[in-house]
């Protein structure tokens, strides 16, 4: 039981990395397709 624990505890640490690179990741994408389009460089114009 005391393996099960510490199974527990390691591979909540990848997880939770995951998930936050997986939030970030997301967020950064949306913001390359979806508003950077709307709003063009200056230099373009």
């Amino acid at each position: 039981m005391l393996f099960a624990n510490v199974w527990h505890y390691w591979i909540a640490v990848p997880l939770a990395l995951g998930a936050v690179l997986f939030g970030v990741a997301t967020i950064v994408g949306y913001l390359n397709k979806v508003v950077k389009p709307k709003y063009p460089p200056r230099g373009q114009n």
